[in-house]
């Protein structure tokens, strides 16, 4: 049985993000077919469980994101080079090895380079640089490089040169649930209509030009779930907005069942990312069956494939909202649900991994 090893999670069982929802699913469909293994971050859980979903769970004791990124992956790689035939490493940070790998050993090496992490404006200049080395290095010496959206197909063919595999995330495990009466007496404000939103609080997600749109009209309150107390930007713009009636800017809920109850019943799904490829939260809403407006950008437009609206600035998310009467939010909503079910399946994303293997 071939031995693949994926590599650049926080790990399993998922409890962060996209990487790790992917890492679930590639486990839960492929683990009979392949012996797998996952590398986890010993710091990220309390238990350390040998196995999940077939798999096997491999400990490092480092951080999986920041700084200690750049060497959890680096010492999965090469932990991985000793047992595994395929390592599939998701993200770049610990790619540039892989010029020395590649000399030392024959493994095959898949790497899905997720969005243009270097183009985020949350690092520095040094970081940036090193991301987008590290990007070149992952490119360059990668025997498969796995990009999650057309735009970014087309970025690494033409900075590159090299063709890539194009392979999306699935949607289907998120499931729409009715509010229940525990959560309406916490959340009163869920018996109206709502625009929601949840993301990471930074300035790329367009955070700032989502909040003064709805700040300025009343008809359609805003829920925004984040981490509002990780950085300045975001404490400054809970200071300036945080106290007006229709706009509820919540703490993160990891209770997954009250987070759905709230995103499944939105009158109105709000989506400000403007950097990466195909984003989870994104495809997630549009299985979830929601009418969808999304920042202006490539991606956005490419994975919900034009179909819903647009907005690139606060002043046309207010319009929108102005002449919301006027726009059939059913008939995107059933649209967005069409796109994902021909292209947001795990089935789907598992099997194209599994030709790749």
């Amino acid at each position: 049985m071939k031995k693949i090893a994926i590599i650049g999670t926080v790990g399993l069982p998922a409890k962060y993000g996209g990487f790790e929802t992917l890492a679930e699913y590639l486990t839960k469909y492929l683990s009979s077919e392949y012996a797998m293994s996952v590398y986890c971050s010993g710091t990220s859980y309390e238990e350390e469980l040998a196995s999940y979903n077939g798999a096997t769970l491999k400990y490092i004791n480092l951080k999986a994101n920041g700084v200690q990124s750049i060497p959890y992956d680096i010492i999965s790689i090469i932990r991985a080079c000793r047992t595994a035939d395929t390592l599939l490493i998701l993200g770049v940070s610990g790619c540039v090895i892989l010029p020395i790998i590649k000399k030392l050993s024959h493994k095959k090496i898949i790497v899905n380079i997720d969005g243009l992490e270097w183009k985020r404006h949350k690092w520095n200049k040094y970081a940036k640089w090193f991301l987008k080395f590290s990007e070149k290095q992952a490119v360059k010496h990668a025997d498969v490089v796995i990009t999650d959206n057309k735009v970014i197909q087309e970025y690494v063919q033409s900075e590159y040169g090299k063709a890539s595999e194009l392979i999306a995330y699935g949607a289907d495990h998120v499931k729409k649930l009715p509010i229940d009466d525990e959560l309406f007496k916490e959340f009163a404000f869920l018996k109206e209509k709502y625009a929601f939103s949840v993301c990471r609080i930074e300035p790329e997600n367009n955070i700032h030009l989502i909040v003064e749109a709805m700040a300025q009209q009343e008809s359609l309150p805003l829920i925004l779930i984040g981490n509002w107390d990780k950085s300045q930007y975001g404490r400054d713009l809970r200071a300036q907005y945080g106290d007006l009636s229709h706009i509820h800017l919540l703490d993160p809920i990891y209770d997954q069942t009250k987070l759905n109850q709230i995103r499944s019943n939105c009158t109105l799904y709000l989506h400000g990312h403007s950097a990466g490829g195909t984003n989870p939260s994104l495809v997630e809403a549009m299985h979830l069956e929601l009418p969808i407006f999304a920042f202006d950008v490539a991606y956005n437009k490419e994975t919900t494939e034009h179909q819903a609206k647009y907005f690139a600035c606060a002043v046309e998310l207010f319009k929108l909202i102005e002449h919301l009467e006027e726009i059939d939010l059913r008939n995107i909503a059933s649209k967005m649900y069409a796109v994902s079910q021909k292209r947001y399946r795990w089935d789907i994303i598992a099997k194209q991994y599994a030709e790749l293997f």
